[in-house]
């Protein structure tokens, strides 16, 4: 796993597919709906006619989260929900990155208030241990 400043990195030896569901059922387990899922693949060749390699851009949400985030500053909607994406590396390699909220919320203008930083501490704990469990599959 790496860690870059906008978030984790996981490279997995298992095809697109296999780390799609991998994450999905890794989100969930920290308490992280996926509520939004783009496939780019599709998208590109629909909207553009190119081809392009399996991504997909999953929006994963943790209620509990999101209520106190948005309770603590209003604003932060324009963070949520959380970015995680999966693409193919080849036919049996994929990668997978995941959004730091505490990098997210550094980026933000403006002070910050305390619980804000306690959620973002909070969601950068969970993401961390998706990353952590996704690269014990390899």
């Amino acid at each position: 796993m790496t860690s870059s400043v906008e978030g984790f990195e996981v490279h997995l030896s298992c095809d697109f597919e296999a780390a799609l569901n991998a994450t999905r059922e890794t989100l969930l387990a920290e308490g992280f709906g996926v509520i939004t899922e783009i496939d780019l693949e599709a998208t590109f060749q629909e909207k553009l006619g190119y081809a392009f390699r399996p991504y997909a851009i999953l929006g994963a949400c943790n209620p509990k989260l999101a209520y106190a985030a948005i309770t603590a500053d209003s604003s932060v909607g324009l963070l949520l929900p959380c970015n995680v994406t999966v693409e193919a590396e080849g036919g049996s390699h994929s990668v997978v990155r995941l959004m730091d909220p505490e990098a997210m919320l550094a980026s933000a203008p403006g002070a910050v208030s305390v619980g804000m930083r306690e959620v973002a501490a909070d969601g950068h704990a969970r993401m961390l241990r998706v990353a952590e469990a996704l690269r014990r599959l390899g």
